[in-house]
């Protein structure tokens, strides 16, 4: 099957096919056997209809057209392979000959992966910073797991520092109440003003249960968000806090150890592995970085500009269902340092830039070095999926199989493999001097003693308070969605 390719730019190619008409036969065959099994001709059986019969009623333009259908796919593939070249998009084609019985001629323009060769990853070399002292995070949590757990006794006094209060905060503007940025059966900690109205704490301090006060504030989140209204709190509880003895009993109460000391020992260890697992993860964007700035080569046009879209319509619609825009958003997200929304967008592009030619050197590299996916691996995934998704491995696999996701899975597999492998290669060392290793056991997962919640954020959730309790957003994810981390640039959203 004869092919041509001309380079159209160093990102694009334009193959021609010739099709003999020896391999167009066995499409056309299908195509008259499928005809005739969908056809009522008087005087023959279904599926029975010559071929010559088939081209006298419908004509011979219409087999043809189904055979080439047919047979362009398998024919661009196999240019594909002898051009050397990798299709980032679909291609367009045209059919530029067609000699009956003779030879079908297509065109196939197409934005390829560009060409360029991987850096020496033995020869980058970085620095992290060193571990600090995990005695305070230890103690951090210790003290959130006792909080936790903690009692609570009703009090008919004012309400002072480190009383836990109930309050119901009704919001208003010119005398009209605002039902959806108003909250009852609000729970707060008098002295911790984290996550709270402007206002809000000092309002409560010396009202008892049944007193209401007065003040106004920026509304912080919902429809109202950055809006000022009037807020009245009303106590409806006073409550003194009680924290549990740290004590074996304790350590048994809320884990499956019989001491402190062992449970003690268990959250060191679970501290100690987070904190490596974030040292890991500096080191191998710094790699990927380094990688990167070594290589020179272009992202085509079409294929960035696709990218660029999607990405700020992802970061959009999460805009959106918060009730944010970007100006909002930059007005209480203390990890943006955009100055406007241009400066915003910008920031976005760049890192989606950033991300897609990450994505493209991973993939030569992939290809490079024939990195393969075992069933081990892709099952793994599978039951990976399933837990963050709180599904059943089988509910992913239907929509693997529904989606047709599973070769873009399995890329992505590889794609993982092939950052550890370049991770492994490169030197890194913290800023002690210390080699860092870079496949750290992940930290384990236990509910009483790796994530717990307190009480009162819990009972903030719950009661759906963002307009007045909280400050953080409903889409507080979208701060890291349009920063991908090196080991998340392989994969896109999706939106099945």
């Amino acid at each position: 099957m004869p092919s041509t390719v001309e380079k159209l730019s160093p990102t694009r190619v334009k193959l021609t096919v010739e099709i003999p008409f020896a391999d167009l036969k066995p499409h056309l065959d299908k195509a008259y056997k499928e005809i005739a099994e969908q056809v009522n001709i008087p005087g023959f059986r279904k599926g029975k209809v010559p071929a010559v019969v088939i081209d006298q009623r419908f004509g011979r333009g219409v087999v043809l057209q189904e055979a080439i259908n047919g047979a362009i796919q398998p024919a661009y593939e196999t240019a594909l392979v002898e051009a050397k070249a990798v299709p980032l998009a679909q291609p367009e084609i045209e059919i530029t000959k067609l000699e009956d019985g003779e030879l079908v001629e297509f065109t196939a323009e197409v934005d390829i992966r560009p060409d360029f060769d991987l850096p020496d990853f033995t020869a980058i070399e970085t620095t992290v910073d060193a571990l600090p002292s995990l005695d305070d995070e230890v103690e951090e949590r210790i003290a959130l797991l006792r909080k936790r757990f903690a009692t609570t006794t009703e009090l008919d006094r004012e309400a002072q520092e480190g009383d836990v209060l109930t309050v119901d905060l009704t919001a208003s503007q010119n005398g009209e109440e605002l039902p959806e940025a108003s909250a009852t059966g609000v729970t707060l900690t008098v002295g911790e003003e984290s996550g709270m109205l402007d206002g809000l704490d000092e309002a409560v301090r010396g009202l008892k249960a049944g007193e209401s006060k007065t003040f106004a504030s920026t509304l912080i989140g919902g429809p109202f968000r950055g809006q000022e209204a009037d807020i009245t709190v009303t106590v409806t509880q006073v409550a003194e806090e009680e924290l549990p003895a740290l004590d074996d009993e304790f350590a048994q109460l809320i884990s499956e150890f019989d001491t402190v000391e062992e449970m003690r020992e268990d959250l060191s260890k679970a501290v100690l592995a987070q904190a490596k697992a974030e040292q890991v993860a500096e080191a191998r964007d710094k790699i990927l970085e380094a990688a990167l700035a070594q290589v020179d080569f272009e992202v085509p046009v079409d294929v960035l500009a696709r990218e660029l879209e999607a990405r700020r319509n992802q970061i959009s619609d999460q805009l959106a269902r918060a009730g944010l825009t970007v100006e909002t958003y930059l007005e209480q997200a203390e990890d943006e340092d955009a100055e406007d929304a241009d400066a915003f967008w910008a920031q976005v592009d760049e890192r989606s830039t950033q991300a897609l030619r990450a994505q493209l050197l991973l993939d030569k590299y992939v290809d490079d070095n024939e990195v393969p996916v075992s069933q081990q691996e892709f099952t793994e995934l599978i039951l990976r999926r399933a837990t963050e998704q709180r599904t059943t491995p089988q509910e992913v696999v239907n929509h693997m199989m529904d989606h047709n996701h599973m070769l873009e899975w399995q890329q992505e597999i590889r794609r993982g493999k092939a950052l550890a492998a370049i991770c492994e290669a490169a030197k890194v060392t913290d800023s002690e001097g210390e080699p860092v290793e870079m496949t750290p056991q992940a930290p384990e997962a236990d509910e009483e003693t790796e994530t717990p919640e307190t009480e009162e954020a819990e009972a903030q959730e719950a009661s759906g308070t963002e307009e007045t309790g909280s400050e953080e957003g409903p889409e507080a994810e979208e701060a890291e969605t349009e920063k991908p981390e090196a080991g998340e640039i392989s994969e896109t959203e999706e939106t099945e």
